[in-house]
């Protein structure tokens, strides 16, 4: 079993002791197998990255930290932080292309997104867990199921986020209380399924949708999200939401035309050979 991190106070060393037996213990009354990956992409967070640590669980099995080219101490304080932590440098720009770098760099049956701002409590990721290995595929964070919050959404941002989330239930069947938020935790075999491939903050939008054409089981998970701590979001309301919105639309067309290219093989194959 790979050894185990211990999360200390901000400032503390920690220690990495090799730990015995089959099993990680997450609570008093769950225990898992499946190694766990956080990944956190970060693009000048040092001063926020001591909240986000801090919270983490012991038990985590690696850290990949994407480094977004900082230009602050973002790298030396994850390191000093969590010795263990996997840094990986963002080659390309934006959120969806950080999160695609992180999952690629991880080696855990399980990935865990966490956002590096303070935005997140780690002590929910257990939740997330819970969800994955009693039978889900995909554990979506919810601000908006029962007993989950938020500290952090104005009232355009709420309106624009009910109003894509409920376009998105409509045309593929979802049943989301939350469309764009970023604290999501699923089993890395759903990324053969889903194939991610845009680069910016839309990325959660496209994970929601893509599970949901896949047909993976997905189970929300109430979630409170807080107040960034330090610095300032680089998410714009109406430009971000007009990109969400952009996917959505071209999602629809894609299930159109997956539609129309199975009508056409079923004719095809009753007519025989195609030249």
């Amino acid at each position: 079993m790979s050894s185990v991190l211990h999360p200390a106070t901000p400032g503390q060393d920690r220690q990495a002791p090799s730990t015995a037996g089959k099993y990680r213990p997450i609570s008093s009354h769950l225990a898992i197998t499946p190694p766990v990956s956080v990944v956190i992409p970060a693009m000048n967070e040092a001063e926020n990255l001591p909240y986000v640590f801090k919270t983490l669980p012991d038990w985590i099995h690696e850290v990949v930290l994407v480094d977004g080219n900082s230009t602050d101490a973002t790298v030396e304080v994850a390191r000093e932080l969590w010795p263990g932590v996997k840094v990986v440098e963002q080659r390309g720009r934006g959120k969806g292309d950080a999160l695609i770098t992180g999952f690629a760099a991880c080696s855990g049956d399980i990935i865990v997104m966490v956002d590096a701002d303070g935005s997140a409590d780690g002590d929910e990721i257990v939740s997330y867990v819970s969800a994955l290995v009693s039978g889900a595929d995909f554990a979506k964070g919810s601000r908006f199921a029962n007993g989950g919050g938020t500290d952090d959404m104005t009232f355009v941002r709420r309106l624009g986020n009910r109003a894509l989330c409920a376009v998105v239930n409509r045309k593929f069947g979802a049943r989301y209380t939350d469309l764009c938020y970023g604290y999501n935790a699923f089993w890395r075999h759903c990324l053969d399924k889903i194939d991610l491939d845009c680069t910016g903050f839309e990325v959660e939008t496209l994970m929601n949708i893509r599970v949901v054409k896949a047909g993976l089981k997905v189970q929300e998970i109430p979630s409170h999200e807080y107040l960034r701590i330090h610095g300032v979001s680089n998410l714009r309301a109406v430009r971000d939401g007009l990109r969400v919105l952009r996917v959505i639309l071209g999602e629809r067309s894609n299930r159109r035309a997956l539609r129309r290219g199975r009508r056409t093989r079923m004719l095809d194959g009753g007519r025989g050979e195609v030249s």
